[in-house]
Parts: C-alpha cells; sequence; structure tokens
C-alpha cells in the first residue's frame, strides 16, 4: 500500500476546545455584549479550524458573526421605540 500523505492536519483537542469556545462566544454574544463576545467567537473559531477542527470551526466563527448581527439588531429595535 502507498503511504498517502495528507495536506489536512490532524484535529487535536486543542482546536475542539476552542471551536466549542467559539460556540459558547456566540451564545454569549446574542445574550450579553455583541461587539466583545463576537469578535472573540470568531476569532477562536477560525483559530480552531486552522488548527485542524475544519467544518466546525468555521461554523463557530459564522454562527458568532451571525449572533452578534441578530443582537445588535435587536438592540437597535430596542432602543428605537
Amino acid at each position: 500500500m502507498a503511504d498517502m500523505s495528507s495536506t489536512a492536519r490532524p484535529r487535536s483537542n486543542a482546536a475542539r476546545i476552542l471551536t466549542i469556545v467559539g460556540f459558547v462566544f456566540a451564545v454569549l454574544a446574542l445574550l450579553l455584549n455583541p461587539i466583545i463576545f463576537g469578535v472573540l467567537g470568531v476569532i477562536a473559531g477560525i483559530v480552531g479550524a486552522v488548527l485542524g477542527d475544519k467544518p466546525l470551526g468555521w461554523y463557530a466563527a459564522a454562527a458568532s458573526v451571525l449572533a452578534a448581527i441578530i443582537s445588535l439588531v435587536i438592540i437597535g429595535a430596542l432602543i428605537n421605540n
């Protein structure tokens, strides 16, 4: 059998932990402070994806952006009322 090398990084525990932290920051961005936790969630998700947790890391980053946008829209609607 030929030794097939892969260019993708193997998933580590640190990558999965950062992805989970990214999702937690997405929830906190929705509930508490969308700017701070949204940015932290994007960073944690991207780093998790780069370390090897490919699909979920990118999903965590996208969830953080989406949660921050939704939270800003809700806050804007409450302030304008």
